[in-house]
């Protein structure tokens, strides 16, 4: 029988903007190397896999070439699809166990759907070796958490032109390289950002939830606001409303399905 699988611009309400994520819905678990394969045909940034698990939904996520720990793009990509396809009903929660424990998804006014992700701090690190040459400049600040390289420019043109050696960053220690900046003065946003992650087989993310989970604690210490709203500044853009919670952070944006397609390959288990 053949698997169902949905596009989904997630972080946006407009297709073709946001970042793509694939979708898939599975009955029964299937092998990493099959998940691993259907994720290459799809070349976005990140294809999810739900399985039915309890109440809720097991949720693993694939870049074309690596399975990774989290990813807010296509958890937001997966809730929409549960309720758009009448999964489950419009005003019941989700619940996601993953490999960064469990994340929950609900519907909030305006459209938008809150997801209740793991706070992911960078603590002050030294630059490692190569990032200045890779990124063709000296930042301000840089941080590590467990995933990600933080690092501070001086302002928002900075981000928007920056234009980094991505085979150099791919030799970076480190899933990927967050770049962000204060907004401009007057901008409806509090601060900007783009996120390069070449060593995990993504150039460069259009709109990346789980940077997200470290650029709110980060600019909620410098701003001091409950609730901030990023702008990622790639080709597609799009907004993530966060509010930091001591260890957790809630993210919130919108969705849009553009397609839906049978996967009729089985390829090699």
């Amino acid at each position: 029988m053949p698997v169902t699988i949905f596009q989904v611009d997630a972080f946006t309400d407009t297709p073709f903007r946001g970042n793509p994520a694939g979708v898939c819905l599975l009955p029964a678990p299937r092998p990493e190397a099959w998940m691993q394969q259907v994720a290459a045909e799809m070349n976005v940034a990140e294809t999810a896999f739900l399985v039915p698990e309890g109440a809720g939904y097991r949720l693993r996520w694939f870049t074309p070439t690596v399975e990774v720990d989290l990813c807010g793009h296509a958890t937001l990509a997966s809730a929409h699809t549960l309720w758009e396809q009448h999964l489950v009903p419009p005003g019941e929660a989700i619940a996601f166990e993953t490999l960064s424990g469990t994340l929950t998804c609900r519907r909030v006014q305006n459209g938008q759907i809150e997801m209740d992700f793991p706070a992911e701090p960078p603590k002050r690190a030294q630059t490692p070796k190569g990032l200045v040459r890779a990124l063709g400049l000296t930042p301000r600040y840089v941080g590590r958490n467990r995933m990600d390289l933080l690092v501070l420019l001086r302002d928002a043109d900075l981000v928007r032109t920056l234009a980094p050696d991505l085979t150099r960053l791919a030799a970076v220690e480190a899933r990927g390289v967050i770049v962000t900046a204060p907004a401009d003065e007057g901008d409806d946003v509090d601060f900007v950002s783009r996120f390069f992650a070449p060593r995990a087989g993504v150039p460069e993310d259009p709109v990346t939830g789980s940077a997200h989970c470290a650029l709110a604690p980060f600019w909620k210490k410098r701003l001091r606001k409950k609730v901030l709203r990023g702008r990622q500044e790639s080709a597609r853009g799009g907004i993530v409303e966060v509010e930091p919670r001591k260890d957790r952070v809630l993210l919130r944006g919108q969705a849009v399905t553009v397609l839906r397609c049978a996967l009729l390959g089985e390829g090699q288990e």
